[in-house]
């Protein structure tokens, strides 16, 4: 199928959706009313770009039948401008539309929720984990996302064991996927009196904000215990059993939540994280079969590869999977992630592009 006819089969759903849209009995149902609105969303701009593209080629025409014309020296200079102006711009088009032909994926739009923990290196892995947090939280401000804080287990000096964010806004999954993985760092930690240069490690996990409707999940397969809360988090710890811990057993994920000091709250907490624990692992499985076939995404690959290194001494920052390195690591770590993640998106599609292309 040719790209023109790809297009032509999403402008008449697109048309579709819009009669849909106005139906009666969809406006009634309220499930397939936000289904449909979704899909008609993002089927939107594809659709005006393609019309603006249509609309280009019945121009590039007319000025092609105007050239075959007996026309004076100006007017004929005149028509060639136009033609010149109106191929660039389709070619242009071509480009965008190949793009936003290829395949999407649905988790894009989604909030996300992110766990950092500190892995290889002790102390000095949990510090690491704490810059990690710094560095998304400062990135999410930069992209006018909001950042919570949903659990953390702090190592008393600065660091985290663990740490779970909540961020949310426009399409967070869509940048913040390409984090996943094993973050690795090479620098002198502060209680090295020697000045040698450690490397330490800590994780990423992102994943996308499930909502209730689309995990089901049995009250009676999740083993909920209740107890007293430890480490900093104010007057209530060892004081009040405000800690929640959930294990969904058929699937042995255990979500443990204490950052509350309402119990009532850690659960609902809990219950969130263990929702999109869950789709992740439904997703990511799912994924996995495609993979066995054609792997070539970024986001979905296995989290304990090494996905990037922090050099200090160098002030670089390395990408592993696309071999791209930046002398920029102050600005990195204070945000600045954009150059970074705009690489890796146009990697993954042009990998998409290269698998699509026999489709044009």
């Amino acid at each position: 199928m040719s790209m023109l006819d790809r297009l032509d089969e999403v402008a008449i759903r697109y048309d579709e959706l819009n009669e849909l849209l106005s139906d009666p009995e969809v406006i009634k149902d309220t499930d397939r009313l936000m289904k449909l609105s979704k899909e008609e969303s993002n089927l939107r701009e594809t659709v005006s770009s393609y019309r603006k593209y249509q609309a280009i080629l019945s121009e590039l025409e007319d000025t092609e039948e105007m050239l075959k014309e007996s026309l004076d020296k100006e007017m004929e200079e005149m028509a060639k401008e136009e033609r010149k102006s109106l191929i660039e711009e389709k070619e242009a088009l071509e480009d965008q539309l190949k793009v936003m032909l290829l395949p999407k994926d649905e988790n894009d739009s989604r909030n996300v929720i992110m766990e950092i923990r500190g892995a290889a290196g002790g102390d000095e892995a949990q510090l690491f984990a704490s810059d990690l947090l710094e560095m998304y939280q400062k990135y999410a401000a930069n992209e006018g996302w909001k950042t919570e804080i949903l659990d953390a287990t702090s190592n008393g000096i600065g660091g985290y064991k663990e740490i779970t964010l909540m961020i949310t806004g426009s399409n967070v999954y869509s940048k913040l996927k390409y984090e996943n993985g094993a973050h690795r760092v090479q620098r002198v930690p502060q209680t090295e009196s020697q000045g040698r240069i450690h490397t330490s490690t800590a994780t990423v996990v992102v994943m996308p904000e499930a909502e209730e409707v689309e995990v089901d999940i049995d009250e009676n397969d999740i083993r909920v215990d209740i107890y007293l809360a430890s480490g900093a988090g104010g007057q209530h710890v060892n004081k009040t059993a405000s800690a929640v811990r959930l294990t969904h057993e058929p699937t042995g994920i255990v979500v443990a939540m204490q950052d509350e000091r309402s119990q009532l709250k850690n659960r609902e907490k809990a219950m969130k994280v263990l929702r999109s624990r869950i789709y992740d692992k439904i997703t990511t499985e799912a994924q996995a079969e495609v993979d066995a076939e054609r792997k070539s995404a970024i986001g979905t690959g296995d989290r304990s590869e090494r996905i990037r290194t922090y050099n200090y001494p160098q002030s670089r920052v390395t990408d592993h999977r696309i071999n791209l390195t930046i002398q920029k690591l102050d600005q990195i770590l204070s945000g600045k992630l954009g150059e970074i993640i705009d690489a890796l998106l146009m990697w993954e599609q042009s990998k998409k592009m290269e698998q699509l292309k026999n489709d044009y």
